[in-house]
């Protein structure tokens, strides 16, 4: 059984053209997400967004998280990034 300590969580941040904020919200929801929620080690994602153009997603895994498959150019400023983290026990 995998434990609060074995989750991996991946977070994904990309910078959105000014005029694009809403547009790249739509496609994590409706492109890159389902891509991956199929998966059987995926447990779940949320997306988030900021006053400064930028669209993050925190997906939590259970081992091997997958990447979230490029946006479209015209919609991000730079490329995306991403990091992934494990639970600290305190």
């Amino acid at each position: 059984m995998t434990g609060a300590a074995d989750m991996i969580v991946r977070m994904w941040e990309a910078r959105a053209e000014a005029y694009g904020v809403a547009d790249l919200i739509t496609w994590v929801c409706d492109t890159a997400l389902p891509e991956l929620e199929h998966d059987p080690l995926h447990v779940s994602s949320e997306v988030f967004s900021s006053t400064d153009h930028r669209v993050v997603v925190i997906s939590k895994w259970r081992s091997n998280p997958r990447p979230l498959p490029d946006p479209p150019a015209l919609l991000v400023a730079r490329a995306p990034h991403s990091w992934d983290f494990t639970q600290v026990d305190r």
